[in-house]
């Protein structure tokens, strides 16, 4: 068995003491059974071979199988469930001349697990009980880390069902009914789980199960990307705007572990406003936003062209900043106790309170099987208090995220500032399982408490587990920013350099509307933006919600179109209106020259009515070739064409990841934190990473 079949094997929780006694029993017991049997004809001492058993007489050949079978289905059991040193004993047996038996020398696993003198080298046996005791206590004075064996996520559960596996297979090794085994293939089927064939009825079929892949446990919404429209159809185009980057955060984990990102987590709106654009700013807060727009040549499609909308959000100073009330509501369940998820979750929120003013309040709620308060809401002035409270948390337990929501909310409530900010920030690796887990239920609570006043915001970590839906329903119903953080460096941009994006809104339910002038544009497309269509209807409509947009935040929206005149990928309908008789005609005045018209309504952080930005898209606004447009255009272009790559997007012909890598390379500009350096290194890790 080599170091990575054996690494297979770490994720395999213990069971409990009940199952490890009855496997290792059944394992002894099974050795003495096949060696009396082998004393026949070899003596005390022979070992069990599977080649004697074939070699015999027609009549002894099934008992001699029989015998065999269930001394490695009992070796096998004990194996996968914690028992390590007698699949070793076995092995070692199998391959001793005869006359020896217990002394084994072997480094295992990559821990150096070297097992010396597991059993005495004595012909007499001890009892089954004796060999169990003696073999677990030598066992438990090993060191775990050379088991490779790390805390269960869920010890309760999986311990039960680990026992009753075990205990079914300990009852069909020691059966004198139990038909003969498959000859194992390898050492590897051992580990992936398939070297037992044994008929369902005795219930081997479902004894080693295989491994369950971790990443497609992880949850994502499945949304068709977004269609080309004809103008002559369909010339308005709406929705709300997106400041979340954990789609990026997501697959920038994956690619560097050698995988791409499932198709359905790459939101390609996400990757381009993860990264910071140095955007013109707006002069004050009372008018907090300001668009710029550029239009280019499509670098995928000489036909078309990209018009590239820029909206930069007003940055509040220190001075301008309200007080920040917030509630930290921490998963603490059993599967948050590996490095990258509550350890991580722990420096983030360390960070945070250093960023945070004396006179700002923090208070603490953890959830896991149940809920609790961890602290009281605490003044930053304390922050020694809050610290030790961040530090003490640990993992364990099922998860129970729906009332630990409910709890953190009852928290904010009971001591909502109306000067202040009053936000609940979710920290969690996965899905909810104990409570209240229906999504929409979970969305109404969300939604009532938005609308007092109490805003929710996610900072998702881990993998295998993680529902990204979820996270997304809930940060966008709760009026918050639904970040990821695979690293430190992440857990830094996130709550350190965006700090003020991330708590402090500058204006509420952001749309964007984009009406396209049919005398010059045939065709359209926008790209990405797929989870937040509105209908035209909902731009006008002050109930509907939409995003969120924090201090200093930017957002960039891109549109592929195609002019008139040009080549289309939609054809014109035979017996609609010819795109002749929807022009404009030239003597209606400036509209003829634009392409389109954009709109931007918003409200104010304190206001319930929305206010009203627009600008025309003309040709004063478009260059000629892309190297004419700015850095942060042409980067934010690299990286709309690296999430459409990921996403299978059908719209960018050849163009692949070479091209965006020397497009990206070539609007790199200033690059304090290595930002822009990263993703042209995940073009080129995407080159090559499987499937």
């Amino acid at each position: 068995m080599t170091e990575p079949d054996l690494t297979r094997l770490k994720d395999v929780p213990p069971p409990r003491d009940a199952a490890k006694r009855a496997a290792l029993a059944a394992a002894m017991a099974a050795f003495d059974d096949a060696k009396k049997s082998g004393s026949e004809t070899q003596g005390n001492d022979a070992p069990v071979r599977p080649r004697d058993a074939l070699s015999r007489t027609e009549g002894k050949k099934p008992m001699r199988l029989l015998h065999t079978n269930r001394a490695l289905a009992a070796s096998v059991a004990a194996l996968m469930i914690g028992a390590p040193t007698a699949f070793l004993v076995y092995k070692h047996n199998l391959a001793q001349p005869a006359g020896t038996f217990g002394k084994v020398s072997g480094n295992v696993t990559g821990g150096g697990l070297d097992v010396v003198d597991a059993l005495p080298p004595t012909p007499a046996r001890p009892s089954v009980a004796e060999a169990v005791d003696e073999n677990r206590g030598k066992v438990a004075a090993l060191p775990q880390s050379h088991f490779m064996l790390p805390a269960p996520a869920k010890p309760a559960t999986i311990a039960r069902q680990e026992a009753k596996k075990a205990e079914r297979v300990a009852n069909f090794a020691m059966s004198a009914s139990a038909p003969p085994l498959a000859k194992p293939k390898d050492a590897r089927a051992v580990a992936n789980g398939v070297m037992m064939q044994a008929p369902a009825e005795h219930g081997m079929a479902e004894m080693l199960p295989p491994p369950v892949d971790q990443e497609f446990r992880d949850k994502f919404d499945s949304k068709d990307i977004n269609p080309v429209k004809q103008v002559a159809q369909e010339p308005v185009s709406t929705f709300s705007i997106d400041v979340d980057t954990a789609s990026y955060a997501f697959a920038r984990r994956a690619i560097s572990s050698g995988r791409l990102p499932p198709k359905d987590s790459v939101r390609v709106e996400e990757f381009i406003n993860y990264f910071p654009y140095n955007y013109p700013q707006p002069e004050s807060a009372d008018i907090p936003f300001k668009p710029t727009i550029t239009v280019a040549p499509s670098p995928w499609n000489a036909h078309n062209r990209l018009v590239h909308v820029a909206v930069q959000g007003y940055a509040l100073q220190s001075a301008q900043r309200p007080r920040a009330n917030l509630v930290f509501l921490v998963d603490v369940s059993g599967s948050m106790a590996s490095e990258d998820k509550l350890p991580l979750v722990k420096n983030a929120l360390r960070m945070l309170v250093d960023e945070l003013k004396p006179e700002d309040t923090v208070a603490l709620v953890t959830y896991a099987s149940g809920s609790g308060v961890a602290l009281e809401p605490t003044k930053i002035s304390d922050k020694g208090k809050i610290i030790a409270a961040i530090d003490a948390l640990g993992a364990g337990g099922s998860t129970a995220g729906a009332q630990g929501i409910q709890d953190a909310y009852r928290l904010a409530e009971e001591n909502f500032d109306k000067g202040a900010v009053n936000r609940v920030i979710l920290s969690t690796d996965g899905d909810f399982n104990v409570g209240v887990t229906d999504q929409s239920e979970l969305k109404g609570v969300i939604e009532r408490k938005r609308d007092k006043g109490i805003f929710l915001s996610i900072l998702g970590v881990g993998q295998g587990n993680y529902n990204d839906a979820l996270m997304q329903a809930l940060a966008q119903n709760g009026n918050g920013a639904a970040a990821y953080v695979d690293n430190l460096n992440e857990a830094r941009k996130v709550l350190v350099e965006e700090a003020s994006s991330t708590l402090f809104p500058i204006a509420r339910d952001v749309k964007i509307q984009v009406e396209w002038n049919p005398a010059r544009v045939s065709e359209y497309r926008l790209i990405g933006y797929e989870t937040r269509a509105l209908k035209r209807e909902d731009f006008n409509n002050d109930k509907v919600d939409a995003g969120d947009v924090g201090s200093g935040h930017r957002v960039t929206a891109i549109y592929e179109i195609t002019p008139v005149g040009e080549k289309k990928l939609v054809d014109d309908l035979r017996y609609g209106k010819r795109a002749a008789e929807t022009r404009i005609a030239p003597e209606s005045g400036p509209a003829d020259g634009e392409l389109g018209f954009v709109k931007l309504r918003y409200k104010l952080p304190k206001e319930d009515e929305s206010k009203l930005i627009s600008s025309p898209i003309g040709d004063a606004q478009a260059v000629e070739k892309l190297s004419a447009t700015t850095d942060d255009v042409r980067f934010s272009i690299a990286v709309a064409a690296f999430g459409q790559l990921l996403k299978g997007a059908p719209y960018i012909g050849k163009y692949s990841y070479d091209d965006v890598i020397a497009l990206a390379k070539g609007a790199k500009g200033e690059d304090p934190f290595g930002y822009r350096a990263e993703l042209v290194n995940l073009a080129r890790l995407a080159r090559t990473a499987r499937p």
